[in-house]
């Protein structure tokens, strides 16, 4: 039997990357004699087994074919005579259908290090098409490594699209892939490439709607609303928000994909109607609550924070506590950081100071330590101490007002 090293390692070590997970493909070999090596069997679908040191997963060579059209399940053949070239043969990509020989001799039948070089993303084969949820794993990658997309490849995700074949993703893996793709250094390119493919209007229809939605140049010169939306989160990864603070960024404008158009370029309201849609979305793609939570706030309160520095006192008071700002300071601060990159998300405005978040981040931490102990020992009791604490933290919020 002959054991090579495979995808992602290979790639990401052609790189210059980490590498953080290894795999391996077994060629020539079977369950039994991988068993009777030491290795452990993993998994009920797929022969893949665990090194009894390492812990690295080896998996025999194997092909694999959809089981009927509209239905994800796969049949599995492996057994001693499927080749390397073959098992290469059904992934998604030509920079994941690598190998490297246990002499350093790199394998590459489908041309994957010539499309490294290039910074191109292209399908192995027209298997390619029998899985959707590869189009979203092609616009992750492209969001990792700032690759641009193959036309050809590009052309049959568009087709699978027009084929109803991304319809069958399930919501959880498509907030995975989403949530990935968000933490990569590109989360913007994710968004390009399912527009271009068609799959963001179907997945997401919310923010599909978006482009071709004109802004007040004003405040806007980029005018178009997704544009912003993606200019949002080039500033989101630029200033190193979290996956989940990103998620918000995406999500802040969806309100005004429901201005009338008669309203346009001006969206009053789009606050509410834009948290209302986050909750559609999240509980669409069963996202969790606590990016739910924060998305919402987001939509809610962005253009309040743009606003702190002239809110009144009791204003910023009821705005900390809508964000449930004291409670929950690590919120807050992703909070503050994503209306940070909406103001910045703006053509070229990207540099734009926004003391507005430092200004609010400061009451916060001035007020929070506000206790209602001394009151309570005093005989107040229940609201009457909410009322007192309250009314403190406005008395300090306006005392540093007149101090600014």
């Amino acid at each position: 039997m002959d054991t090579y090293l495979v995808g992602g390692a290979v790639r990401d070590e052609l790189l210059g990357r980490p590498v953080i997970d290894r795999d391996y493909v077994v060629v020539g070999s079977t369950p039994q004699e991988m068993e009777a090596l030491g290795f452990r069997r993993v998994g009920a679908d797929f022969p893949v087994f665990l090194h009894p040191e390492t812990r690295c997963e080896y998996a025999l060579a194997r092909t694999e074919r959809k089981t009927a059209p509209g239905y994800r399940g796969f049949v599995v053949h492996a057994d001693p005579d499927v080749t390397l070239d073959a098992d290469l043969r059904r992934r998604d990509l030509t920079i994941n259908a690598m190998a490297r020989a246990s002499d350093g001799t790199l394998v590459d039948p489908y041309g994957g290090l010539a499309d490294l070089r290039a910074g191109i993303l292209r399908h192995v084969s027209p298997a390619f098409a029998e899985d959707p949820v590869r189009i979203l794993r092609v616009a992750r990658f492209a969001a990792r490594f700032g690759f641009t997309v193959a036309p050809e490849t590009l052309a049959l995700m568009r087709s699978m699209v027009a084929a109803g074949e991304v319809a069958a993703l399930v919501p959880e893996r498509v907030f995975t892939e989403l949530d990935r793709a968000l933490a990569e250094p590109h989360p913007w390119l994710f968004l390009e490439v399912l527009r271009a493919s068609g799959a963001l209007a179907a997945q997401f229809p919310e923010i599909d709607r978006l482009f071709g939605v004109p802004q007040p140049l004003e405040y806007h010169p980029e005018g178009d609303t997704g544009a912003h939306v993606l200019l949002a989160l080039r500033q989101a990864a630029a200033l190193g928000l979290s996956a989940r603070a990103r998620f918000a960024v995406l999500l802040h404008d969806l309100g005004k994909g429901l201005t009338p158009r008669d309203e346009w370029p001006s969206h009053r309201g789009h606050e509410a109607r834009g948290a209302a849609l986050v909750d559609v979305v999240c509980a669409r793609l069963k996202a969790p609550v606590e990016y739910r939570a924060l998305a919402r706030a987001v939509a809610a309160h962005h253009l309040q924070v743009h606003a702190a520095l002239r809110l009144r006192p009791a204003t910023i008071l009821r705005l900390i506590e809508a964000v449930d700002g004291f409670r929950k300071p690590g919120r807050f601060l992703e909070f503050l950081g994503a209306c940070e990159a909406d103001a910045r998300g703006r053509a070229g405005l990207e540099g734009v100071d926004y003391p507005q978040a430092r200004w609010l981040r400061a009451v916060r931490d001035a007020t929070a330590g506000v206790s209602g102990r001394e009151w309570a020992a005093q005989g107040y009791v229940g609201d009457q101490i909410q009322k007192r604490v309250r009314a403190e933290r406005a008395r300090l919020i306006t005392k540093m007002k007149a101090a600014r």
